[in-house]
């Protein structure tokens, strides 16, 4: 057995030292606003809260989720996810599949057309029309139509399943199953890692996204929460811009919350159910992108 040298102590030192730094600078911006959201808002604006709550409080918490329109959004939220998600998924593996296929016809210009669709857009107004054109401004399939196919991720999709051994095709297709019945028996089991990936990507963009119901939605019931948030945040951010009158209205129909302890719970409440699925998804990661990501 090889006897470590004092360098290497050192240097394994070193690293230990610095990965618990960057550990330290990545989490506790995040355990700051969740001690800010427990704290009373009161002392929150005494200031000098940063490792626990001074004067424990649920108070901007049941502010935020007493809310109708921050329990629309969730709703909005949650159903964009649940359904784009798996939606998603299915439409780049139903692509990603004959692609991988070497002597499908045309599958190399097939595949550069989409290449071409990640580097060249047209930009936001003609985007825009295109929407209105199929009549998805202002309805919910705004936020699922668009993002069903991914060519990022098909590409990843693709390789992974090109790295699948070939005899697997021929092996079924000899005891008699079409191309169907090889793809949902045997390629979908053995592609688990990459489409967990995707399908974690995914759920993070939907769960996030804000812009598209910024712009290409109205109704207050189809606002999602990321939108809704925003809103806070800009409504609180300019709260010193209203005028006194204004102000005291306001304050008679909110209990006593700050508008650091509105935005830091408002944060935690948008947050937190992703980084709940997280851990359950993250063993398939490396596999996933890595094992995809070998060649193109």
């Amino acid at each position: 057995m090889r006897t470590r040298s004092s360098g290497d102590i050192v240097f394994a030192w070193f690293v230990y030292v610095f990965l618990f730094l960057v550990f330290i600078a990545t989490f506790y911006p995040f355990w700051n606003i969740l001690v800010l959201s427990l704290n009373s808002a009161e002392d929150t604006i005494r200031g000098g809260v940063y490792f626990w709550p001074r004067v424990f409080s649920l108070t901007s918490y049941v502010q935020i989720l007493g809310d109708q329109e921050i329990i629309n959004g969730v709703k909005v939220t949650l159903a964009r996810t649940l359904i784009g998600t798996p939606l998603a998924v299915l439409v780049i593996c139903l692509l990603s599949y004959p692609l991988s296929k070497r002597d499908l016809v045309g599958g190399k210009f097939i595949t550069l057309f989409f290449i071409f669709t990640m580097y060249f857009g047209g930009g936001l107004i003609p985007y825009y029309m295109i929407l209105k054109s199929l009549h998805l401004i202002d309805t919910f399939w705004v936020y699922i139509a668009p993002g069903l196919m991914n060519v990022f991720f098909m590409i990843l999709v693709r390789t992974f399943i090109q790295q699948l051994p070939g005899e697997l095709d021929e092996s079924a297709k000899m005891d008699g199953a079409n191309d169907l019945q090889i793809f949902v028996m045997i390629i979908l089991p053995l592609t688990t890692p990459v489409l967990a990936t995707i399908g974690l990507f995914t759920a993070i963009g939907h769960w996030n996204s804000w812009f598209d119901s910024y712009v290409f939605t109205y109704k207050p019931e189809l606002k999602t929460l990321q939108a809704v948030l925003v809103k806070i945040l800009n409504q609180y951010q300019t709260s010193s811009m209203v005028s006194d009158a204004q102000q005291m209205a306001d304050s008679a129909k909110r209990l006593a919350v700050s508008s650091d302890s509105i935005r830091m719970a408002a944060t935690i409440v948008a947050t937190l159910p992703i980084v709940i699925v997280y851990p359950f998804l993250q063993k398939y990661f490396v596999k996933g992108m890595t094992v995809g990501a070998i060649k193109a």
